[in-house]
């Protein structure tokens, strides 16, 4: 009796460590797509709503830390079960700088002026959806524990790398042939690093997702000689 009780008890352990780390995702796709939205549409007060939820992802991390750690010290799990820990404690801290990220993009909304003038800006909505949507997949990754779908988010950061080259060179471009732009033109060269460094940290994610489904790291994958 006392071992199926410890067993439960582990298992809703487990669940809600799942429960926090779905939560982050959602809050962490959620501040990428609210914040891009403030950006464009120069909504000063969506952007001060996602720099004040932000607080919630710092606070659900903790949250995981303290869970993580009590799990490991009462139920000292092995094998897949530890995995699923370590996984879950990585991943955490991972949201909550993509959190951050968002919110960096949100606070320089009220530093872009004239923005009906720039071009630029066009672009970089396209390029948030397309992280955006690697979180929400790597997401939908975690809680199947698919690493095909972890792989397949990972293939996809690079066409957010060249997606930013190329916003890059198109703003400078820009601030070339309209000097008064330069100031508001290099905070939308940060939104845009910023972007880039959401879907770098969507692929942290995913490689969490595939060690924790696998027990392999991807590097160990990709460095096997093909059969």
């Amino acid at each position: 009796m006392m071992a199926e009780h410890t067993v439960k008890a582990f298992d809703a352990e487990i669940t809600s460590l799942r429960g926090l780390i779905a939560e982050m995702g959602g809050l962490a796709e959620m501040a990428i797509n609210e914040s891009i939205q403030a950006l464009a549409k120069g909504s000063l007060s969506m952007a001060e709503a996602v720099i004040a939820r932000d607080a919630r992802l710092d606070k659900l991390e903790a949250e995981v830390d303290r869970l993580a750690i009590r799990i490991i010290a009462l139920r000292a799990p092995v094998a897949d079960d530890l995995r699923e820990v370590i996984a879950a404690l990585k991943i955490a801290g991972i949201l909550e700088r993509i959190g951050d990220y968002a919110k960096n993009i949100a606070k320089r909304v009220s530093r872009i002026e004239e923005r009906t003038r720039f071009e630029p800006l066009t672009l970089i909505p396209a390029m948030a959806e397309m992280a955006a949507d690697m979180v929400h997949d790597v997401m939908t990754a975690y809680a199947a524990r698919d690493a095909a779908l972890a792989v397949e988010v990972i293939e996809r950061d690079a066409k957010v790398d060249a997606f930013y080259d190329s916003i890059f060179r198109n703003m400078v471009s820009f601030m070339v042939e309209n000097p008064s732009t330069i100031t508001s033109a290099a905070h939308l060269l940060f939104v845009a690093r910023n972007i880039e460094r959401i879907g770098d940290h969507a692929t942290n994610v995913a490689e969490q997702v595939y060690f924790a489904a696998t027990a392999e790291y991807l590097a160990d994958r990709t460095e096997r000689p093909m059969n």
